[in-house]
């Protein structure tokens, strides 16, 4: 037996009737749409470490970090240096122990979350918020090992189980209209479609949109793929030719990258030791950060899990501890490194629906994230919106969920429709849990079956009602950290 056929077999090809080919395509794709983070996690994550925000600091501002001077450019170049290493830590995890599909990589909207909630409006010194996210995986590796993740997460009432694909699914849809600018902002309705006419970059978004939708209803392998690369090389070529001015469809520049990321390490150990100098302030910005990365996480995985066909009956994940290892090594690696809560992506269901099924896509996937560190200004070459496309595409590809929900049941009806719906309302699959996971009680209680509902979910419930009495009780200033 050949090296190629052993790999196979540990991948378990023959059981998910794949091949190397779909696992690349597969794994590359995936890649190409979350590759985004490597420009825009330090895009976040920079202002926390300056103490300012984005609007207030020029790119040769400096600031100190453990005792050595540097630019906000420097930072960033650190910052997507760290991104790439801790995804590559995660994923390995993922690969070859969870042997799952999926890409991990530091959290959209908790790394927002880092910076914007914690460090900024709150004022938790960034050293000391890495040290809380260290914690959290930690804890997340304790709670993992023993089943107890998985416990939590069998909880879900099953609408909710069954909702949170399709919630994502519009989650990644609006996402990624937003970022096409197709859909805008508008003061008196929130939002409102872009205008085409008006502005190159959505048209071209639109155009890329379009042939890629023309690639997948055809059934070409590897549309998204295409669809993102095409885009992109097609963007660059308007420009070049004068046809665009530069910076309009495509990034203004290509970035440099600064390797030696110690000095954020060395911070992080700062983190540390700032603990006992506030031990309350820190446990509650643990417990924020393991609230809101635990949901997150347990949706992701459903979601895509459930449009790979990985749920049993019960609408639960077999072995779901094992990839939920993968997202608590890589919390734990990166936040020492230097970056905020890494998780499971919701990118993963791109590579997912080109038919990626083991470990090796989720393999590829890191491969790519190494080839990408020598490539970082490569990457950050291919426009923000091409990536999107596909988030477009396989946000209504998950709109399939909605058809196992029995919506003749109004326990099932409300519970699925406000996990659906809350999802893309506030940005946050976290929330869209909640909202699901506390109704579902209540409506069963109302409609006298109050014995369908377990303690454990009942227990569940008030868990969410706690955190956000204490969250809007900290946004309001009653609670002070």
């Amino acid at each position: 037996m050949g090296a190629a056929d052993t790999l196979a077999k540990y991948f378990d090809f023959d059981e998910h009737e794949t091949n190397y080919r779909t696992e690349t395509i597969a794994g590359i794709t995936t890649f190409l749409a979350m590759a985004y983070i490597i420009v825009v996690n330090p895009t976040i994550l920079a202002p926390a470490i300056f103490g300012q925000p984005p609007g207030e600091i020029a790119p040769d501002d400096t600031t100190t970090i453990a005792g050595g001077s540097y630019t906000f450019i420097e930072v960033q170049q650190m910052l997507a240096v760290v991104t790439i290493l801790a995804s590559i830590i995660a994923i390995v995890v993922m690969a070859f122990y969870a042997k799952r599909p999926f890409g991990l990589a530091p959290g959209m909207g908790l790394n927002a979350f880092f910076t914007f909630t914690v460090v900024l409006l709150l004022g938790v010194p960034w050293q000391l918020a890495l040290a809380a996210v260290f914690v959290e995986g930690i804890i997340f590796i304790l709670l993992t090992a023993v089943g107890a993740r998985r416990y939590i997460i069998e909880l879900f009432p099953d609408p909710v189980k069954f909702a949170v694909g399709a919630g994502i699914g519009v989650f990644l849809l609006f996402l990624g209209l937003q970022e096409m600018q197709l859909v805008v902002a508008y003061d008196a309705t929130l939002v409102q479609l872009g205008n085409v006419l008006e502005n190159p970059l959505a048209a071209f978004a639109l155009a890329g949109l379009i042939f890629t939708f023309i690639l997948y209803a055809r059934g070409v392998t590897g549309s998204i793929v295409i669809g993102i690369l095409a885009t992109a090389i097609g963007a660059w070529v308007v420009t070049l030719a004068g046809v665009a001015e530069p910076g309009t469809i495509t990034p203004e520049g290509v970035g440099g990258a600064q390797y030696d990321f110690t000095p954020l390490f060395w911070g992080f150990l700062e983190g540390l030791g700032m603990i006992a100098d506030d031990p309350l302030v820190f446990l509650l910005v643990v417990f924020t950060f393991f609230f809101v990365d635990f949901f997150d996480t347990a949706g992701t995985l459903i979601g895509v899990s459930q449009i790979a066909g990985f749920l049993d009956e019960n609408g639960d994940l077999p072995e779901v501890e094992k990839p939920l290892m993968a997202d608590a090594v890589g919390t734990t690696a990166g936040a020492m490194i230097g970056t905020s809560t890494v998780t499971t992506y919701i990118e993963s269901s791109t590579g997912v629906e080109e038919g990626g099924r083991t470990g090796f896509t989720a393999l590829v996937v890191g491969l790519c994230f190494v080839v990408a560190l020598p490539l970082v200004p490569l990457i950050t070459a291919i426009p923000t919106y091409a990536s999107y496309i596909a988030l477009v595409v396989v946000g209504i590809i998950m709109l399939q969920g909605v058809v196992d929900i029995d919506w003749n049941d109004p326990a099932w009806a409300i519970s699925a429709g406000l996990t659906i719906t809350i999802m893309p309302l506030t940005a946050s699959i976290a929330n869209g849990l909640a909202a699901g996971i506390m109704s579902y009680p209540v409506v069963k209680a109302a409609m006298g079956n109050r014995r369908d509902v377990s303690l454990g979910q009942w227990l569940l419930a008030v868990a969410f009602a706690i955190y956000f009495v204490v969250y809007f009780a900290v946004d309001a200033g009653w609670i002070a950290y």
